[in-house]
């Protein structure tokens, strides 16, 4: 039996009464995502192989809007209702540029849409929901704390995410429910750095929504973004003080294929010293399409070394997700 997730303390929880919308209606558009993935996926060892997460019902028909990591790769979805009835589904799209991923729901009826809000309208200090499924035990009173740039690990970059705090103790696809009622983000990591880059404390960064609009067409019809794939190297980072380190390698990727190595510190892009993660991946991405060859110059050993990486595209790397 599969271990559920913790419920929020009663004090935590929002009041009906103190909103202006249906928020039972609201949080019934809240459903669970499990996913189960192919042992020889690419992401397999990295994200597992089993997948539980959250989802938001955004459109009619059973339109699902959750964060991607969920269904890379997805061999099997099932997601649990408000009322805890068991629904198939398929991958509609995957964008790796926002992290956003579709699912549709193979049995819709009694699903309800939330309706989709501005996250650019968003102010720090605000009062917000952030809600898994399971109704009002799995909502959380929270508090945008701040929004701004955010640079991840696996060469991915945000320019306006939104971060709350508290934490919700089970984030990965929940929904970021504004004062209107309407949804403002997808819950994506649990950070330890909500409030700037050198305070700490504890919340969880969200995608926001108002960066799916341009895409979502796209993904429907393709499954995809139809804008140009960006290089990617399989090359995680880390930063401390403006110093970007090579901190892993995807096996088989394009940074392991050049020779980079653990410990690695990137020094430039193409004959440009750079300042940090961000400032990194944009020069990178300012080079051209995935398939362009990288130059990067290294420290490694008391020495300067120059590595040139032939970039792919991620996504060539993955299986297709299997449908019904």
């Amino acid at each position: 039996m599969e271990e559920l997730p913790p419920k929020i303390p009663t004090g935590m929880q929002p009041d009906p009464k103190d909103v202006s919308f249906d928020l039972a209606l609201a949080l019934s558009s809240v459903v669970s995502v499990r996913t189960e993935i192919p042992d020889d996926a690419f992401t397999a060892g990295s994200l597992g192989t089993v997948r539980r997460g959250h989802g938001v019902v955004i459109a009619e028909g059973g339109l699902i809007l959750t964060i991607g990591y969920l269904i890379i790769e997805a061999a099997s979805i099932w997601m649990l209702d408000a009322n805890g009835r068991a629904i198939p589904g398929d991958v509609v799209g995957y964008d790796q540029e926002t992290g956003f991923g579709l699912i549709r729901a193979l049995e819709p009826a009694g699903l309800t849409p939330l309706p989709i809000g501005q996250s650019g309208d968003l102010s720090v200090g605000e009062k917000v929901i952030f809600a898994g499924n399971g109704g009002r035990t799995q909502a959380l009173k929270s508090r945008v704390v701040s929004i701004r740039e955010f640079a991840g690990y696996w060469e991915y970059l945000l320019d306006q995410a939104i971060f709350t705090s508290p934490p919700h103790p089970f984030w990965g696809g929940g929904a970021l429910i504004g004062a209107d009622g309407t949804l403002l983000g997808i819950g994506s990591l649990f950070v330890q750095d909500s409030a700037t880059p050198s305070e700490p404390l504890d919340g969880n960064m969200v995608v926001p929504i108002d960066i799916l609009e341009p895409i979502i067409k796209d993904l429907m019809t393709s499954g995809r973004s139809q804008k140009p794939k960006r290089p990617w190297l399989g090359m995680f980072s880390a930063e401390a003080t403006g110093q970007v380190l090579v901190a892993g390698m995807w096996d088989g990727g394009p940074a392991e294929a050049a020779g980079l190595e653990i410990g690695d510190l990137v020094m430039e892009v193409d004959g440009t010293p750079i300042t940090g993660m961000a400032d990194m991946l944009r020069h990178i991405w300012a080079l051209g399409e995935a398939g362009v060859e990288v130059p990067l110059i290294i420290f490694r050993d008391r020495g300067i070394k120059e590595i040139r990486v032939p970039s792919a595209s991620r996504e060539d790397f993955y299986k297709t997700p299997r449908l019904h």
